[in-house]
């Protein structure tokens, strides 16, 4: 699987898409707060090095993401309320 967080930011020319979601679901399956700590670093080391046109890139990315993940859960609890409101 591709990290994007493993390529160095200076040799990026443009900025690729993200994939927040492998991201995600890597610092979920962490088995300690050390290992999370250390994914996170990996994350903020990456975005220190990108150039201001690339973190404007990434942030608009990151923020498609959550709106993307936060509608995702909002579907399932409306689901569950709606499904606990008919018993």
């Amino acid at each position: 699987m591709k990290y994007f967080v493993n390529l160095h930011p200076k040799h990026i020319a443009k900025l690729e898409k993200f994939d927040f979601k492998s991201y995600h679901i890597r610092a979920m399956n962490a088995q300690t707060e050390e290992e999370k700590t250390l994914i996170n670093q990996e994350l903020k080391s990456l975005y220190a090095g990108l150039s201001d046109n690339q973190k404007k890139e990434f942030n608009l990315q990151l923020e498609s993401f959550l709106i993307k993940e936060y509608a995702n859960i909002k579907s399932v609890t409306d689901g569950i309320q709606s499904g606990n409101s008919a018993n």
